[in-house]
């Protein structure tokens, strides 16, 4: 495991950005899970300003989970990813695989599983993304493995449905065994409110098992945070 901290959130999607475009170069094909939230949104839109030599015609883009809601949605990580990235690049529309949240729950995990395991690399009997890219919320979870369905992250599927405990909005997400499979899996954290959980992971105390997010431990891949000051406070 790595960490790297930077002054603020933009420097860490720039760095990060750099991380990115240096392993799409490196392959024949990239296959990437995005995730959604504040930091992948800077580095989106960082990544169509700044990056536009990337050939992203060798990329395929997941999302490693999203919120069963339609594409036009403001909920929607598919619609946040389309403003600030996808229409900005020369991207295949086939190697764009969006989960469709219009759809039904049960249903769609199960497509979405099997759209993952056609086109994505498979090892160890599961597939094998080059990157994962992860948040953490306030609560320690990640993808949408919420504490309270932390029996979800080792689930059998590669897709799961899972609920979020205070809205009791619905979500297909990648389970952990799939996240921990891949060759890259890069955490990005920032902001104070995820110091304590960020600070309980890294030192293992108290209860930090019962977040999701302390049980990504890849495989036989990297795992790296790239966090900003205001998280690692406490570290």
């Amino acid at each position: 495991m790595e960490v790297k901290v930077y002054n603020n959130p933009i420097e860490v999607a720039e760095k990060f950005a750099e991380f990115l475009s240096a392993l799409i170069a490196e392959k024949e094909h990239t296959y990437i899970a995005l995730s959604g939230g504040s930091t992948p949104k800077l580095l989106f839109s960082y990544l169509s300003t700044n990056y536009k030599k990337i050939d992203w015609k060798k990329v395929h883009l997941y999302w490693g989970d999203e919120r069963c809601v339609p594409p036009d949605h403001k909920d929607s990580n598919y619609k946040m990813t389309f403003e600030t990235l996808l229409q900005h690049i020369e991207i295949p529309s086939h190697n764009v695989h969006r989960v469709l949240g219009e759809k039904d729950p049960t249903t769609e995990a199960k497509r979405y599983a099997e759209e993952i395991e056609s086109t994505v690399p498979m090892k160890n009997g599961l597939p094998q993304f080059d990157l994962v890219m992860l948040g953490m919320g306030d609560d320690g979870h990640t993808l949408s493995i919420f504490p309270h369905e932390q029996s979800l992250f080792n689930a059998a599927q590669t897709c799961v449905v899972a609920t979020h405990p205070e809205s009791g909005q619905k979500r297909v997400s990648i389970t952990g065994k799939v996240a921990n499979n891949a060759l890259h899996i890069v955490f990005l954290v920032t902001g104070s409110s995820k110091a304590a959980k960020v600070e309980q992971i890294h030192k293992k105390k108290d209860a930090y098992l019962e977040y999701p997010a302390a049980h990504i431990e890849p495989s036989d891949g990297n795992l790296y945070w790239y966090m900003d000051k205001d998280a690692t406070k406490l570290l």
